[in-house]
Parts: C-alpha cells; structure tokens; sequence
C-alpha cells in the first residue's frame, strides 16, 4: 500500500507553485492590454464638510478651486522674488505655482440657515461658482437660507449673490459691514482699479439694500454670531466670531489667506490686501488671538475643509487642521 508523507506533500506544493510561478509572465502580459485601455478619472475631492459647534452645525462648502501663477506676485509683494522661491520650495510647495480655493460657510442655529458669503458665481471663472449647484448635496435648498451675511465685497465673495439676474436666495435677508457697503456702493468705485468689482457690487449688493442689515463691528448678526473688524484686506470687512453652548470657531474671511504664507510670514503684503500695511497688522493681531485663545477658525481661503487651528511658532505661526476636536 502506498502512502504519502508530509515530505512529498510539500515538495508537490513546491513543484505547483514554480509551475504557476513560471506561468504567471505569460499571465501578466495578456492582460495588459486591457489594463491599459482603462480611462483615468481624473482628480476627485470633497466638497462638503459638516460639524456640529454646540446647539449649532457648520457646514463647509467648496465653491471651487483655481490654480494661478506664484507665489510670487501675490504673496511676500515686499520680498524679493528668490526669497519667496526659496520660502516656498522649502516648505514643500511648488515655486511657480499655487492653488486659490473658495470656501462660503452655513451655519445651522436649528432656527436660522446662515451663509457666510456667496462664493462666485456660476459664470463668473471655470473651476468656480459651484454653491448653488453643492447645496443639495449639503443637505440645503437655496431657498431656506434665512440670511446671507457678506463679510466683504470682493467678487469671489459676493458674485453668488445672483444667478441669472435674480437673487440666489430668495427667501434670505442679508447682513454687511456698514463701512464696507459704503465704500463699495459709491459711484466712485467704477473707475481705476476698482472699476471691475465696482460694477459687479452695482449689480448684486445694491439691489438687495433694502433687503440688508448694516453693522457696525462688535454688533450681532443673531445671538451668538458676532462681528469682529478685520479691515484691511478691505476698508470694511469683518470677521465672525460663532459660539454656541461653550463651543466657538472664528470666521475670519480673508485675513489669512494662505495657510503657510499668510501663517509662518504674517507680515508679508498680500496682493489682494487693499491698505497692505493695516492687512498684515490685522492678521497678526487675528492669528495671536487665535493661537493664544486656542479656538478653532475657518478661513475662506485656506485648505479645504477650511477648519483648524493656529500654533505659534516662535516669531509666526503654523497652521494645524482640524482633525477630531470639534467631534469630541
């Protein structure tokens, strides 16, 4: 009678695995044809983020990115060109280009659908303008934003406002800085530099003025949601600082608008800041209040989702995303 051994069952399983070994090339090579006629999908990302702050929800909502020529010409406009190279090549990011994203805010009191800012528009840029058509995946129709607050009127931040000549929002009332509406509305805006933007105010911001609440900063929005001047970038542009139930996060638009330039070279004039000077002295008195209180901020400009954290570094600062804090 013959048996067999463990030994000849191993060398068996030696014997059939070179064999399928020594089949696999021929394997592999009929099926990279196929393999290589699989289309790419191209780069996919988040659009929507969600956390709950005390009795309140913040969501987050991608109206698009941009990917633009710099650094240089946009940040460190007082530095000279090989530094802001040097500067960005060792921080790990790309000396000749940069990416620009937009990000409006809603605010969910559980009576009231805040938005912070409009995004801009569908027609205004490719890559951008896509609010409207993301609010239903953020879980909202354009028709129950209760109030849209404008926190300044450049145009990535009021050209929502519209769509097709009508308003956006319908249903909403709306909240800006009375300094910032004041100097946008004047005629004198339609001519220099600020012609552009001047005639995109002309048509979304003033039609809705009967609409609008004016503030002056340290005023309310609603209990809860207060103003905070952040001028500078703008001559009237405010900040908001959200707290509800002991939980808080600080919106602060556009004074920090990079999340390595704008943290670590606070002092570095920014193309975009209208009185160059008074924007980087607001945001270094915004990032040490935001470092030294250890409170959470949102900024629209910053990495998708927008939400983190600043860390002092010495004579700067650091950007740390958010990550669970607001979870826990």
């Amino acid at each position: 009678m013959t048996t067999i051994s463990d030994t000849d069952i191993t060398r068996r399983a030696i014997l059939a695995g070179g064999a399928a070994l020594t089949a696999a090339p021929l394997l592999t090579a009929k099926s990279t044809p196929a393999e290589a006629q699989m289309p790419m999908f191209g780069p996919i990302r988040p659009a929507v983020y969600r956390v709950k702050l005390g009795g309140f929800e913040v969501t987050t909502i991608l109206d698009g990115a941009i990917q633009l020529d710099g650094p240089v010409g946009t940040y460190g406009m007082n530095q000279s060109e090989a530094d802001v190279k040097k500067f960005a090549a060792d921080h790990l990011l790309p000396e000749t280009r940069f990416e620009n994203t937009f990000t409006p805010v809603i605010v969910n009191t559980g009576q009231e659908i805040i938005l912070f800012d409009t995004g801009n528009g569908a027609a205004r840029r490719p890559d951008a303008g896509k609010l409207a058509a993301t609010l239903d995946i953020a879980g909202f129709k354009s028709d129950q934003i209760s109030i849209v607050v404008i926190t300044h009127c450049h145009g990535d931040h009021i050209g929502g406002l519209m769509e097709s000549g009508a308003p956006t929002f319908p249903k909403a009332r709306y909240v800006i800085g009375q300094a910032e509406y004041d100097f946008w509305s004047s005629k004198d805006r339609l001519t220099g530099p600020t012609e552009a933007n001047g005639k995109l105010v002309q048509n979304n911001v003033v039609p809705l003025a009967e609409k609008m609440t004016f503030l002056q900063p340290g005023q309310d929005v609603i209990t809860g949601i207060t103003s905070i001047d952040v001028s500078g970038h703008t001559p009237g542009m405010l900040a908001f600082n959200i707290q509800s139930e002991g939980k808080r996060i600080v919106l602060t638009a556009d004074t920090v608008n990079h999340y390595v330039m704008s943290l670590e070279q606070p002092d570095w004039h920014v193309r975009f800041d209208m009185d160059k000077e008074k924007g980087a002295a607001t945001r270094r008195r915004t990032l040490d209040m935001l470092a030294s209180e250890k409170v959470a901020f949102t900024g629209y400009h910053m990495p998708f989702p927008t939400i983190g954290y600043v860390e002092k570094a010495g004579d700067s600062f650091r950007w740390v995303p958010h990550t669970y804090q607001l979870r826990v």
